[in-house]
């Protein structure tokens, strides 16, 4: 795999209380030399990985909106995600490992790299939701959060999605495949099927249902049902607040610039929550702004509609333009 670069991770205490006696983290590392320029880590989405500059190609890369020739780029690989061809039974219960664990393990990562304060943190869906853990866990490190297509929170909506989806990965007998099909219906909208498929048939089958059973088979082409039922929880543990205290208290006390970015017709997290995010920060926190992607396409907008989401990176980015320092 390109450049995949590794860590090893020490005597890790999870947020459960259990210890682990190591576990490696893998990174891919774009544009500038670590040290020399600014860093922006990036975090992948539930099927994704630290190949960034293939799943957000059209931002990331030499004279894009996420320039490699001004900035250094992180992307760390989800322990258990599959990337890196470690064993299926690497992570060992799924169940024992949250959100918040991921952010501190990507954070040991950062340390490793002698890297301790970062530019700019992004993800989208459940790397936005890590992006959030990870400024509650150092409020003070991050100059720029910009979660995307996500919440501070699993939302009971997102928490019963969560439980069908493991219901389905425990239960079918071609579990990868078969929840990858009722996922694509989290992650799309009606009118975004309506306007690509009209109910058109190829032969005897409707093209929709051909497209789904395609989106199946790819994913378990290439990836684990261990790692699926990993990322799939990790969706449902997502929550800055939990045994902390409220949201306002936590929030508080990041000091980054908070860009939310939402999608208008997203169905699994709903932009009305990150309107209430920002209507709950605004009274003492100036620095908090929000963003939002105009599409039919529903939750996966933030991987379609890549010339929005430029746009608004690039409006976040020239701003902060003159204030860019190195943070390492």
């Amino acid at each position: 795999m390109k450049d995949l670069k590794h860590i090893s991770l020490r005597q890790i205490v999870l947020e459960n209380g259990k210890t682990i006696a190591g576990l490696p983290l893998t990174y891919q590392h774009f544009g500038q030399e670590i040290g020399t320029a600014p860093v922006i880590v990036v975090n992948h989405a539930l099927t994704g990985n630290s190949n960034v500059t293939d799943w957000w190609s059209d931002l990331i890369g030499e004279n894009k909106t996420i320039d490699t020739k001004s900035f250094t780029v992180i992307a760390f690989n989800i322990p258990g995600n599959g990337y890196d061809d470690n064993p299926e039974n690497l992570i060992g219960n799924y169940r024992d490992f949250t959100a918040r664990d991921i952010a501190a393990f990507f954070w040991k990562g950062l340390e490793q790299l002698s890297i301790h304060s970062v530019f700019a943190v992004i993800g989208g869906s459940l790397g936005g939701g890590i992006a959030w853990e990870m400024a509650a866990l150092e409020p003070t490190k991050i100059n720029n959060l910009i979660p995307i297509a996500t919440d501070w929170k699993a939302t009971d909506w997102v928490i019963a999605n969560v439980l069908i989806q493991d219901k389905i990965l425990t239960n079918s007998d071609d579990p990868v495949s078969d929840a990858r099909l009722h996922a694509m219906l989290l992650y799309r909208t009606p009118l975004s099927l309506l306007n690509r498929f009209n109910r058109k048939k190829s032969a005897d089958t409707f093209k929709v249902e051909n497209w789904l059973l395609d989106h199946g088979q790819k994913l378990k082409d290439r990836f684990r049902l261990s790692s699926y039922k990993l990322m799939n929880n990790l969706l449902k543990t997502v929550d800055i607040t939990r045994n902390r205290g409220s949201f306002k208290e936590i929030a508080s006390k990041i000091t980054a610039n908070i860009h939310l970015i939402a999608v208008d017709s997203d169905l699994f997290y709903i932009p009305e929550e990150n309107i209430d995010t920002l209507e709950i920060l605004r009274p003492y926190k100036s620095n908090v702004f929000y963003h939002e992607i105009e599409s039919i396409h529903g939750h996966d907008a933030f991987l379609i509609e890549h010339r929005q989401l430029s746009d608004i990176l690039e409006t976040i980015f020239s701003r902060l333009g003159k204030t860019i320092s190195h943070n390492n």
